[in-house]
């Protein structure tokens, strides 16, 4: 049977896949091939994970749950997913500071795209890691630890560095959050207003269809001991009912909303654990600007809505603090989140992502690694200042280059 990624838009080249299920078995499977990549929970829609080599599944690793009060960490396997780790985390009484959209991502392959969540003051999910342990080329153990040189720049790694197959994260105390979802915003209001809007509650999400002047539905979630909003939010109503970010589409896929106040797990993704996301009935792509941009970038996409909008299911927009992770899209820079979801039409898709690639170009914009772009390798070694560091660390690590495909070809190496 042909392996696909989650949207079923990529069928793997792979000519055999490992399910290891512990460590010694990874450093075995790593050893025996001459060409492996490492496979998440197949939720990136290019071929960043492909190889026609193996494929190496981390699904089936014994699980892990290490939580180390003193430290306020805990280390969890390479295979786990968001949705596993956060009901554990808040039974224990901890949080992670923030989530992605969805929880049934694999947290090794988020932290190695730099996936992120949102918030101004929020850094993306890389930025909780604390440590790693990786299976390198020849088979042996790293760890890496923020003391470390290289950590920087080992933590977001593509899969290029090796098999990570344990993870520490950093920890807070557990928190509950409120979340409620205002309709209809004006566009120019939206921009005029940016960093209030977006620094009015811990995560702050925008809907919108790239249609006409509206944005369609402001998601905001908001740490429960904040003061309740009430009426409206910059001329935007307050919704009656529950929503899913597409109009129109059932809301019950989606976390609680209308206020209800939950645990952080339960509140900060957008869809629910319960809820498995369909497969093959999207594409997606993501692009970063400097948050200091926002408006102009905003103004500069709108502009030429009408050469894309026919292609898109829906947009949102969200904003990351800065970090200082080498390949993290937010490395040295607060961003503003540009996210597309496709009807699943690549050759349709393919024509149109240069049209918003060179709108947003004048604000130095990044792709998402684990996403659909057409930058070419020259346009994204300009946008990365440790990209030349970051291939002399892979180099020391995979000389032969097992981890490489043509993917990393095309766009790092």
């Amino acid at each position: 049977m042909t392996e696909t990624n989650w949207a079923g838009n990529i069928a793997y080249a792979a000519g055999s896949i490992s399910m290891p299920r512990t460590v010694s078995e990874v450093q075995a499977a790593v050893k025996a091939a001459k060409k492996l990549r490492p496979l998440g929970s197949r939720h990136s829609f290019n071929r960043i994970s492909d190889t026609g080599g193996t494929l190496l599944s981390l699904r089936g690793l014994e699980r892990r749950f290490d939580l180390d009060r003193a430290a306020n960490t805990v280390t969890v396997d390479g295979g786990m997913t968001y949705g596993e780790l956060g009901p554990r985390l808040a039974a224990a009484g901890y949080a992670l500071h923030n989530l992605a959209s969805l929880p049934h991502i694999s947290i090794v392959g988020a932290v190695a795209t730099a996936t992120h969540g949102s918030g101004n003051a929020n850094r993306n999910l890389a930025g909780a890691v604390a440590g790693l342990e990786l299976v390198t080329a020849t088979g042996d153990i790293v760890q890496l630890s923020r003391s470390d040189a290289e950590f920087d720049g080992a933590v977001v790694n593509l899969g290029a560095l090796g098999v990570v197959t344990s993870i520490t994260l950093d920890l807070e105390p557990h928190f509950e959050v409120r979340q409620n979802v205002y309709l209809d915003m004006p566009f120019t209001t939206y921009v005029e207003n940016f960093e209030a809007i977006t620094g009015s509650a811990y995560s702050v999400s925008a809907f919108t269809h790239w249609r006409g002047d509206t944005i369609a539905h402001v998601w905001l979630k908001a740490r429960s001991t904040a003061p309740a909003r009430s009426g409206e939010l910059f001329g935007a109503r307050a919704a009656a009912v529950g929503y899913h970010p597409i109009t129109g589409m059932d809301a019950a896929p989606t976390t609680e909303q209308l206020g209800a106040v939950g645990p952080w797990h339960l509140r900060l993704p957008h869809f629910k654990l319960e809820f498995t996301p369909s497969n093959g009935a999207e594409l997606q792509s993501e692009y970063f600007v400097p948050r200091k941009d926002g408006p102009a970038a905003l103004q500069a996409l709108h502009a030429v809505q009408d050469r894309f909008a026919g292609h898109l299911m829906v947009g949102e927009l969200r904003t990351i603090a800065a970090d200082e992770l080498w390949l993290s899209s937010a490395y040295r820079q607060d961003c503003l989140a540009f996210h597309f979801t496709w009807h699943p039409d690549w050759p349709a898709v393919q024509q149109v992502l240069p049209v918003i690639e060179a709108a947003l170009r004048p604000f130095g914009v990044r792709p998402h690694w684990g996403k659909l772009f057409t930058m070419p390798k020259a346009e994204i070694a300009t946008r990365w200042s440790r990209l030349g560091d970051f291939r002399a660390l892979a180099g020391r690590y995979d000389p032969t280059g097992k981890f490489r495909n043509d993917f990393l070809a095309a766009t790092v190496f």
